[in-house]
């Protein structure tokens, strides 16, 4: 009788919080950094970005290790079609929360699954569109000397303190706006013939 090993899944991404939610589907995985250009491309809208991002980033995992189930993924915040990505320091997220205060963000969560070997690839877009409060500059200050989210698209996160910015959320896809789209990420690697609970 001859066996055939489970694919190796691996998590294109460097990511803590991609780390952390994936970890929640109980499955063994390797992380690999993927190396990817992140510059938008002239005229790209947020979600063509994220989606683009997520597929580069799985692609090129996947070309180094054909044999395995590849999962990238990206994020992009969406504020009246202008692409916010990670402030990277203090003053440019205050400047993201200044100008998104009052207002309702969308956020797109792309998630891309790749296996060489069975020829599958398949990227979704998951969208959360969030409503920030009407925050005032000591707020901002405050939260931002919290929680430092310097790494996060958009200056919040939603899953700690950041929740306290918001005045609602909407999504079908709840784990999306942490970094990584659970409920499309397990739908697309069952098609990849990973097996989950």
């Amino acid at each position: 009788m001859n066996f055939c090993p489970a694919p190796k899944l691996i998590l294109a991404s460097t990511s803590p919080y991609r780390r952390e939610l994936l970890a929640r589907l109980r499955l063994p995985f390797d992380v690999t950094p993927p190396e990817v250009d992140e510059t938008p491309q002239d005229q790209e809208t947020p979600a063509h970005l994220a989606s683009r991002l997520a597929a580069s980033k799985a692609d090129v995992v996947a070309d180094r290790h054909p044999d395995g189930v590849v999962i990238g993924s990206d994020q992009v915040a969406d504020l009246n079609g202008e692409s916010i990505g990670k402030p990277g320091n203090h003053e440019r997220a205050v400047e993201q929360l200044r100008r998104m205060r009052g207002c309702s963000v969308t956020f797109h969560t792309a998630v891309s699954v790749v296996c060489r070997r069975t020829g599958y690839a398949q990227t979704e877009v998951a969208q959360v569109r969030v409503v920030f409060r009407d925050l005032n500059d000591d707020e901002i200050e405050r939260y931002l000397r919290a929680e430092t989210p310097y790494d996060c698209a958009g200056s919040a996160k939603s899953e700690g303190l950041g929740i306290t910015l918001l005045d609602a959320i909407h999504s079908d896809d709840p784990t999306a706006l942490i970094g990584l789209p659970l409920i499309r990420t397990a739908r697309m690697l069952r098609a990849a013939g990973v097996i989950l609970p």
